[in-house]
């Protein structure tokens, strides 16, 4: 899935006024993706979260441009990654998860510095950049030029970026990145994650996520493998 259209959603305001009823309804942890346009958006945003009890944990998408460094992608430079994530930690006391751009040339490099600036997590990867042309008119596909790609076809990227990171850091990583059986997840588990996420699958099957975690627990039970943890980071290489 090749997509263009940002990150769009209703705002702080909107959130805690509209969703967070509805969240408190629900009996399963809220982790909440955030993003901000500048180092202060992100701590604000941070700092309103943290005092809201039904969010269990924060997750920072730092593939957004620094509008005030000039459009600099946070996620691309070490300094800035380290920057964003230093402010959100000395903002909540909520384990914060960094989501990492797979767009950089050194994925460990920023992994670690995340990892200094008091990440708890990390999770990855975020889309690709592509881009899609229409032949007949010469022009590309999305308005916005290019724009985020998602689905099976990042998959082998998206692995071989978990076990660089993996074993490079002492954080729990999160797996994500063309994941639509178990056989896939599986294989992130092997690669050094410690969970998954799955993203474009629920587009074609919105309860693709519960025949993933069911699967799972049957090639377990096939196995004789006692937990998940047994195959954590067990890839033989």
């Amino acid at each position: 899935m090749l997509n263009a259209i940002g990150l769009q959603n209703v705002g702080i305001e909107a959130f805690i006024r509209e969703k967070i009823p509805f969240l408190r309804t629900v009996n399963t942890p809220v982790i909440v993706n955030l993003y901000g346009n500048s180092l202060e958006e992100y701590g604000e945003l941070a700092q309103r979260l943290d005092k809201i009890a039904e969010v269990a944990g924060l997750e920072v998408n730092i593939s957004c441009p620094n509008v005030r460094q000039g459009g600099i992608v946070f996620g691309t430079y070490p300094k800035a990654a380290y920057e964003v994530v230093k402010l959100v930690r000395e903002a909540t006391i909520k384990p914060v998860i960094v989501k990492l751009t797979p767009n950089v040339t050194d994925i460990v490099e920023m992994a670690r510095a995340c990892e200094e600036a008091g990440a708890d997590a990390l999770s990855l990867i975020n889309t690709l950049t592509g881009m899609a042309i229409d032949l007949q008119k010469r022009r590309p596909v999305l308005a916005n030029l290019t724009g985020g790609l998602s689905g099976p076809a990042i998959k082998p990227i998206a692995l071989r970026m978990v076990w660089q990171v993996a074993r490079a850091v002492k954080l729990p990583v999160i797996g994500i990145g063309g994941i639509t059986s178990a056989t896939d997840a599986l294989e992130f588990i092997v690669a050094g994650a410690t969970a998954i996420q799955v993203g474009t699958a629920s587009f074609l099957d919105p309860s693709a996520t519960q025949t993933i975690a069911h699967d799972m627990e049957r090639y377990l039970a096939d196995n004789g493998i006692a937990g998940i943890r047994e195959m954590i980071g067990t890839l033989e290489a």
